[in-house]
């Protein structure tokens, strides 16, 4: 009997639906309780509206799309997701790496996804216009370039409405604040849901 039961229990978790969140300091809620951040407001929200997913927050604080590349092809092996969230490019872009490796590293990442079967939702990020027009729209182009080629789910401006608005980020301009990140999660929410 307990065999049968172990069975059915490892069934339903193995069907249970995953999402990995693959980012960096914004989606690991840094300098925040991670039970602040926009990943667990997603958690609770999948939880009280009856979706039965499994979200696995995989952000490192820091990370560029080269890290995310390179730890990907394991997190797609452990966790088997059936939709990627993809939050990265914000580094890249504040230490001026070269848009086209940004363009490659993302491109990488949605290609693995997809090979294993699932959905992927691209969240844009966009710099501050001290970066110059030039590296700023270069920058930004690469998301949205990138979301009608490989035809993923697309968020243009992640940040919309946190970026730039001292009342919603920490004391170090970068960081969305604690009263952000449920902006944080309407900001994608629709999109998400429609992957769901």
């Amino acid at each position: 009997m307990s065999a049968i039961f172990t069975l059915l229990c490892w069934g339903q978790v193995a069907l249970a639906d995953t999402v990995l969140v693959v980012g960096d300091s914004i989606s690991a809620a840094f300098g925040l309780d991670t039970r602040q951040g926009w990943v667990a407001l997603l958690e609770k929200r999948l939880a009280e509206q009856g979706y039965e997913h499994q979200v696995v927050n995989a952000s490192i604080s820091g990370d560029t799309s080269a890290g995310g590349a390179a730890r990907l092809p394991g997190l797609l092996a452990e966790h088997q997701p059936n939709l990627v969230i993809l939050e990265l490019g914000g580094n890249d872009g504040l230490r001026g790496q070269a848009p086209a490796q940004l363009q490659q590293n993302l491109a990488s990442m949605i290609e693995q996804s997809q090979k294993t079967g699932a959905k992927v939702l691209l969240l844009g990020m966009r710099l501050p216009p001290n970066y110059g027009v030039r590296y700023t729209t270069a920058f930004a182009q690469v998301f949205a370039s990138l979301a009608q080629e490989k035809q993923v789910a697309f968020v243009p401006f992640f940040l919309e409405g946190v970026g730039g608005v001292p009342a919603m980020m920490q004391r170090d301009g970068i960081h969305p604040a604690a009263a952000a990140q449920p902006l944080l999660l309407e900001n994608l929410w629709p999109t998400l849901q429609s992957l769901l």
